[in-house]
């Protein structure tokens, strides 16, 4: 028997409390009725301080024992979309809907043993088949998996997003609907700018950029994972029947409806705050190659992790996060270096697949700023993405020129 199948993910807001989980059963119901068998993949319900979100669980144990193994503080992170797909498992049950649970290894994600940041390996979606064929919604808690040899493990920051993505290319979904409390991708964070726009459609690459540089609305490694089959995935609110932002390879000019492409040189704009900029002097190192690989192996062999490098004759420049900016500086000062720290800053990122073809986009970008008095303290650009840093104070208002300036609202 030959199913339709469409993956829906419902972020923890979505299944918060009875009332938002009778309006997620709505959803399912409505796909259900328009010839779809729906795959339901559930995040923890709720956010930081509620009972069972993820972060309350990691607090549960880490206020015992600050060192747990990451492999078991996996197996108690889990519980919290196994909680939030059983209740919402009932939640279908209870309105008619035959459906039933299946945990990330019952489903057939198979992941490597990186316990707290697992990578998929591959998913067998057998007897998820089974059960759609029996005509059954199944239910998946997300964010988790097992590995070759049945241990639980979680997929990190996003990871029901990942789940979601995984699954819908296995089964070859017709789509996959990921249920967040927004309506949709929009080119700035609405929270900064208040003309900010819902985008209709915008292209894999597009919105991988923007989720990499700090827009949180989908994790990129679950775009990564659509692209892979060109599955279309659909960003939309779960409280509202808005029709949410369209996230395909196809151009926008040939949705009907849609922004057009050829004027849309910058899709939209992220920021990641919260950075602290080091800058380290090489003017009078000899081999500077081999001065550069010395810096970075140290932060590598740390877990530091490094952006926004800027390798130059005289100076080495890059951000880190804050919180691990004094521990980057002691390093360096144990390899022989004197950095110049700034700390809060904060990165914006102007994202848009028309960048590399218009001249002047970098000019507009630096006029705006330099209006309204912020000083850019670092900059950088690609194909696809202009990159500035400002000191964190700046932060909304360089988003709020930047936003006027290129006319995306």
């Amino acid at each position: 028997m030959s199913v339709r199948i469409l993956v829906q993910k419902f972020g923890g807001t979505s299944v918060a409390s009875p009332e938002r989980r009778a309006q997620v059963a709505a959803k399912v119901s409505e796909a259900i009725s328009q010839g779809f068998m729906p795959v339901v993949v559930v995040s923890a319900i709720g956010r930081a301080g509620d009972p069972y979100a993820t972060d309350t669980l990691i607090k549960l144990a880490s206020n015992i024992y600050s060192e747990m193994p990451k492999r078991e503080m996996d197996m108690l992170m889990s519980c919290g979309e196994i909680i939030s797909g059983t209740v919402l498992a009932s939640t279908l049950q209870s309105a008619g809907i035959d459906a039933v649970l299946m945990t990330g290894g019952q489903a057939g994600i198979i992941t490597n043993d990186h316990f707290g940041n697992a990578r998929i390996i591959r998913v067998e979606p057998e007897k998820i088949f089974q059960r759609l064929n029996q005509g059954q919604v199944v239910v998946v808690s997300g964010f988790q998996g097992m590995t070759e040899d049945g241990q639980v493990t979680t997929l990190g920051r996003g990871g029901s997003d990942t789940s979601a993505a995984a699954i819908g290319v296995a089964l070859n979904a017709e789509a996959i609907d990921i249920y967040t409390d927004v309506e949709g991708i929009m080119t700035a964070d609405p929270r900064i700018v208040e003309d900010a726009k819902i985008l209709d459609v915008v292209t894999y690459n597009d919105i991988c950029h923007l989720a990499h540089q700090g827009a949180k609305v989908i994790h990129p490694r679950a775009v990564e994972i659509a692209m892979q089959k060109n599955i279309p995935m659909r960003i939309k609110c779960t409280f509202t029947d808005a029709p949410g932002t369209l996230v395909t390879n196809i151009q926008p000019d040939v949705v009907a409806g849609a922004d057009a492409i050829g004027d849309r040189i910058i899709t939209g704009i992220a920021h990641t705050p919260n950075l602290t900029q080091i800058r380290v002097n090489i003017a009078d190192q000899e081999n500077k190659t081999q001065t550069a690989k010395k810096i970075f192996k140290g932060m590598a062999l740390a877990d530091i992790n490094v952006d926004f490098i800027s390798v130059q004759s005289e100076s080495i420049l890059y951000t880190v996060r804050d919180e691990v900016a004094n521990k980057a500086v002691s390093i360096l000062k144990n390899l022989g270096f004197e950095p110049e720290c700034l700390a809060s800053c904060a990165k914006i990122a102007l994202v848009g697949g028309g960048i590399a073809d218009v001249p002047g986009v970098m000019a507009s970008v630096v006029e705006a700023l330099s209006e309204q008095g912020i000083a850019i303290l670092q900059s950088a650009d690609s194909h696809t993405t202009i990159w500035v840093l400002v000191r964190k104070e700046h932060m909304a208002a360089a988003v709020q020129a930047l936003h006027r300036k290129l006319q995306l609202g």
